[in-house]
């Protein structure tokens, strides 16, 4: 209840500030061999009432070692952006460590714009990029 209470005094705040209330849709894509699972891309697109905000976050892209370096991940990003782009959705954004897929993403169009130095235990970065879908 206190949850409950808690989202309903923001969307009161928005509310006053002439902001509608947002909420989120989520939309992911997963690849398989057949059967067996290989990865993944999902994320949110938020919306102000019933309109898309332009804005969707990739929260997960997961590919396994093994189907890595074969397209795949690119492919299941690619089909993401397509699909954001017929409802609306013309920027995405994500997150990423240091010592993980920041070339990859590089190399799909994305931008740096922020990083946070010394995240992880490793002392790598979490670095946020940004593309502008066409």
């Amino acid at each position: 209840s206190e949850l409950a209470r808690m989202k309903a005094g923001f969307d009161e705040n928005s509310i006053a500030n002439g902001v509608i209330p947002q909420s989120d849709q989520r939309f992911g894509y997963v690849a398989t061999d057949g059967e067996k699972f290989i990865g993944c891309a999902s994320g949110l697109a938020c919306k102000n009432g019933d309109q898309f905000n332009g804005w969707w976050y990739l929260s997960d892209l997961f590919v396994e070692k093994e189907y890595r370096s074969q397209g795949i991940g690119a492919n299941l990003l690619h089909r993401l952006e397509g699909k954001l782009l017929e409802h609306g959705v013309d920027k995405i954004f994500t997150w990423t460590a240091g010592y993980e897929a920041l070339k990859f993403y590089i190399k799909q169009g994305y931008e740096i714009f922020a990083e946070l130095v010394n995240w992880y235990s490793n002392g790598d970065s979490r670095i946020g990029l940004r593309k502008q879908l066409e």
